[in-house]
């Protein structure tokens, strides 16, 4: 039965210039019969760790190791062959066929890899009716709710029995209602035999994972003491792409921040001198830190402030400051 390994991932790529790492030497293991949920908030990078696992973007760095497949080693045609039958994707946005009914849309999955006429379309009713929707075989995508369509969008990936079944955000435009067939399907999916990764920022599934990656840590609040930090000239207080809990005051000296372009070239954005602050972004939205930070020309102090002491401090109330933020990262 197939295990994952992931070590090392890392996915790096230009965006307006920058050189962003939405996935950053991540290790993560799966074993057969597990659902494992990818939580966190949407640019945090899940989708891209999904489109690696199914080898639809080549990481940067690591290695991905399904069974005895190894996934970033694949091209040609076993690459083909790996996205055809070991791998099943369930699209955020159903990625149906709007002129076929829900049994051709499964059909033509089978048919595209070569399953005989008669054979796909057994295969696509027994699909259609593991899933439940026997009795909406016959209709098109504009005639089922957001739930049967992502169940027939299911069936699909689930066309050629594939031992790796990766979801994004599949709850994503559901109410609550068809929220609930939908989730006790993932989990049924999860058996020995199969992993089943989701890609989702709804903590509603999180009653049915076996595992969860969290890719946007979760803030720590009150438990965060206030601490002070001495830099020395130049020293780097964080980088661009860090995950960051805290906020920062500086006290004495100068802090600057920067960005690296994607050639590898720095961006001087500002200097933040004493009693300015910078960093609340990344702890405020549970982003990475958007640029670096270091200390300038001279010895440098700052607080590190957890969110709570620093609206204190700010005298600002829980609810205030989203037009006061002053500084990027």
């Amino acid at each position: 039965m197939p295990d994952l390994t992931v070590r090392d991932l890392t996915m790096e790529f230009s965006s307006g210039g920058y050189a962003v790492r939405p996935i950053d030497g991540l290790d993560l293991d799966v074993k057969s019969g597990e659902l494992v949920l990818l939580l966190g908030a949407s640019g945090c990078g899940k989708t891209t760790l999904l489109s690696m696992l199914a080898r639809l973007l080549t990481p940067t760095r690591g290695t991905i190791q399904f069974g005895d497949i190894d996934i970033t080693g694949l091209s040609g045609h076993e690459l083909a062959d790996y996205r055809r039958n070991t791998v099943g994707i369930v699209f955020q946005a159903f990625n149906l066929i709007p002129s076929l009914t829900a049994r051709e849309n499964v059909q033509v999955a089978l048919q595209s890899g070569k399953v005989p006429r008669r054979e796909a379309k057994e295969r696509a009713s027994a699909l259609l009716e593991r899933v439940e929707l026997s009795d909406r075989a016959s209709h098109r995508p504009a005639d089922m709710s957001g739930g049967q369509q992502q169940r027939v969008a299911i069936a699909r990936a689930l066309a050629h029995d594939p031992p790796l079944v990766l979801a994004d955000e599949p709850t994503a435009h559901l109410d609550y209602i068809q929220v609930d067939g939908v989730l006790r399907l993932l989990r049924e999916l999860a058996a020995p035999g199969r992993v089943v990764i989701v890609a989702t920022h709804d903590e509603r599934l999180l009653p049915l994972a076996d595992h969860v990656v969290e890719l946007t840590p979760r803030a720590a609040g009150d438990a965060i003491e206030p601490r002070t930090i001495e830099l020395a000239p130049g020293e780097v207080l964080f980088d661009q792409g860090d995950h960051g809990d805290l906020v920062y005051i500086v006290e004495s000296g100068v802090v600057e921040l920067y960005r690296i372009r994607d050639d590898q070239s720095e961006e001087r954005l500002t200097d933040v001198e004493p009693g300015g602050y910078f960093g609340e972004l990344a702890p405020m939205f549970g982003l990475r830190r958007s640029a670096s930070a270091r200390a300038g020309a001279q010895p440098t102090v700052l607080t590190g402030l957890g969110l709570r002491d620093f609206r204190g401090r700010m005298g600002w109330t829980p609810t205030a400051g989203a037009g006061e933020l002053a500084a990027p990262a």
